[in-house]
């Protein structure tokens, strides 16, 4: 059956009669939904009947089909309660996906029911206000402003490429997924799941049972969308699952990572990845498996990331295509001019792509030393050009291979599943431009880029800022104490508030991010106010109260020795300096609800710190604690 169905319609090979005539042979497709991606990285989804699509094609195209409202989309301060129409515009330009329901077959065809899900923009007020919109008008931006500039300015180290033929600037995209899978029952251990990561026993190891059959469906899923998958296979985290009396896997809890070919349109990368989410959920949900694509589902083991490749090139007018971060010679250079720019002015504003990046407080449970999980902005090209290297520490790092320059391309390592990944690819292709605008004006050659870019932080530069090092070669967890990186790196924001404010001190690289006028200051402004919301909220009413559950579930235990009573003495002092008011002093979560309710975020976010490192401790002790315990 599954050959009949149709599971995508590639751009650009369909006008409006194609496009009908291939519904027409399909009469088991009896919806479409317009995907919208607001601020947030939400997706509108709606079920629109097939007819209606069929008799108001062009509507669907104009804006004039399908409307909401502020109170569905994420837009504070755009769409408000008095003003809040939003009109959803379909896009011609990328893959359309058909979502089947497995559980829903119609009956004159046997086939599961479908939806053609087509990515959309938001319009409000006549403007793009949503995240696939900030994208595209970014990108078409850092296009005419880059011909113009490579037209206009002699290039070092690039004089043998004729800039005065480029045709098109391509960005070429891609993510990759990683996301945690366990049986719906399980009862994991943090401590099995910890060891077992510090032993490094799932690394690369063999998918068994369910898995094992989930994950070949998910590739063949992803490749009739045609995603063109590179591989699947376990990631760093999980526990080796058991086989029941009847041969069953059970006691599934392992990470995965899922990889596909990138794109040369930044739009169909971000729906591509929207797309890989579903299809992996269904798949593993149809297979029994729970999945989780949070940065930090579980503690003091590797979260998920979702590792972004940026990169840029140019297309001639003969068809030939430039990748224009790769310099001449793979052997004697990193990168080209523009490819040093590039990444200077990715990590010079960093700052300002950082609340983008990391918008929430899951986000930054993932962002901890010893996980392969960055924590501070700063990059790696190799030890030396000949021999290319992969530093997993670093924020964003080159990605080369001598023998394929067209694979030269950085990794951004910060990124989860639920970063916005439209809006996080605009900002890196904005905030390099401004970078390759200063290398290709300022005339300096590659090598004299490449000792900017690997200055000390007490060594002065003409871009970059003084007082902080840019690119390291060493691993940053385990060569340097968290003094030594912050007063090399800067010091890196712990909270969603942290990374706010750090943000506002740094007015002219937001700046660098809104002269486009893609991501405008009214659209950041929202953002930033939405996360801001979700960061005391979440704090509010989920986080302190689960740690004020988790408190109380720790109990005293039967005991007559001394150093029991000593640790139980201890640990009961710690639970009520973090759960329990006394008349002369609120503890930690009281204090912290009330710093949120008086807009006091900068004692909110020293609290939520000081909750969560005093928890950790807790948590720590009372696990000696029980275990010293024995039954009689």
């Amino acid at each position: 059956m599954s050959d009949e169905l149709l599971y995508y319609i590639p751009a650009g090979q369909y006008g409006k009669e194609g496009v009908l005539s291939l519904l027409a042979q399909h009469p088991e497709i009896k919806f479409v939904s317009l995907v919208g991606i607001d601020l947030a990285g939400n997706d509108t989804d709606e079920k629109i009947p097939i007819r209606i699509f069929k008799e108001d094609y062009e509507d669907f195209f104009a804006g004039k089909a399908v409307q909401t409202d502020g109170s569905s989309v994420v837009l504070m301060n755009i769409a408000t309660l008095n003003d809040a129409r939003v009109d959803i515009v379909a896009d011609s330009s990328v893959n359309w996906y058909i979502d089947y329901n497995e559980d829903n077959i119609d009956e004159k065809t046997g086939r599961p029911v479908g939806t053609v899900r087509i990515p959309a923009f938001l319009l409000h007020n006549g403007k793009f206000v949503d995240s696939r919109a900030i994208l595209k008008n970014s990108c078409e931006y850092v296009s005419r402003e880059l011909k113009e500039l490579l037209t206009t300015y002699p290039v070092k180290g690039m004089e043998n490429i004729p800039f005065h033929e480029i045709q098109d600037i391509v960005f070429t995209t891609g993510t990759e997924l990683e996301f945690w899978v366990k049986t719906p029952s399980e009862k994991h251990s943090d401590l099995s799941l910890s060891s077992s990561q510090k032993l490094q026993e799932q690394y690369w190891q063999r998918m068994r049972g369910n898995v094992r059959t989930a994950m070949e469906q998910t590739i063949e899923a992803l490749e009739a969308r045609g995603m063109q998958v590179e591989m699947g296979h376990k990631e760093t985290g999980g526990i080796k699952p058991h086989v029941d009396d009847d041969g069953h896997i059970i006691d599934v809890v392992e990470q995965l990572e899922i990889d596909w070919k990138f794109s040369n349109n930044p739009l169909q990368a971000g729906d591509n990845e929207l797309e890989a989410r579903i299809v992996v959920r269904e798949v593993f949900r149809k297979n029994g498996l729970d999945v989780s694509f949070r940065a930090k589902p579980l503690a003091d083991v590797a979260g998920n990331g979702e590792h972004t490749h940026v990169g840029i090139a140019a297309r001639l007018k003969n068809g030939k295509m430039i990748n224009l971060l790769a310099p001449e010679d793979m052997r004697k250079d990193f990168l080209s001019t523009i490819g040093y720019g590039f990444i200077m002015g990715i990590l010079k504003n960093y700052e300002a792509t950082n609340p983008f990046i990391s918008s929430t407080t899951d986000a930054f449970n993932r962002l901890e030393p010893g996980f392969e999980a960055p924590v501070c902005i700063v990059t790696s090209l190799g030890h030396s050009p000949e021999i290319p290297s992969r530093n997993r520490t670093i924020l964003m790092g080159l990605i080369r291979d001598i023998e394929n320059p067209k694979a030269t391309r950085f990794e951004l390592r910060a990124s989860n599943p639920f970063t916005n990944t439209y809006i996080a690819i605009a900002c890196m292709y904005l905030t390099a431009l401004d970078g390759i605008k200063y290398a290709v004006t300022s005339g300096k050659t590659p090598e004299e880029l490449c000792a900017e870019l690997s200055k000390k932080p007490e060594d002065k530069a003409d871009y970059l800022e003084e007082g902080r090092a840019y690119r390291c070669e060493d691993n940053i967890f385990e060569d340097f104490t968290q003094a030594e990186r912050d007063a090399m790196f800067g010091k890196p924001p712990a909270t969603v508030w942290e990374n706010v404010k750090t943000m506002r001190e740094n007015v002219p690289k937001i700046e660098t991010l809104t002269r486009s006028g893609a991501l405008t200051e009214e659209i950041v402004n929202s953002f930033v106010s939405s996360i801001m919301y979700r960061w005391s909220k979440e704090l509010e009413e989920r986080i302190v109260l689960a740690v004020e559950n988790t408190l109380k579930s720790y109990k005293h235990l039967d005991d007559e020795d001394e150093l029991d009573k000593k640790r139980w003495k201890a640990i009961k002092a710690l639970r009520i300096e973090l759960g329990k008011d006394k008349i002369d002093q609120k503890c930690i979560c009281t204090r912290l609800k009330e710093a949120l309710m008086s807009e006091d975020y900068d004692t909110a976010s020293a609290l939520q710190v000081e909750m969560a490192q005093k928890l950790k401790a807790l948590e720590n002790d009372y696990r000696i604690y029980k275990l010293n315990i024995l039954d009689d």
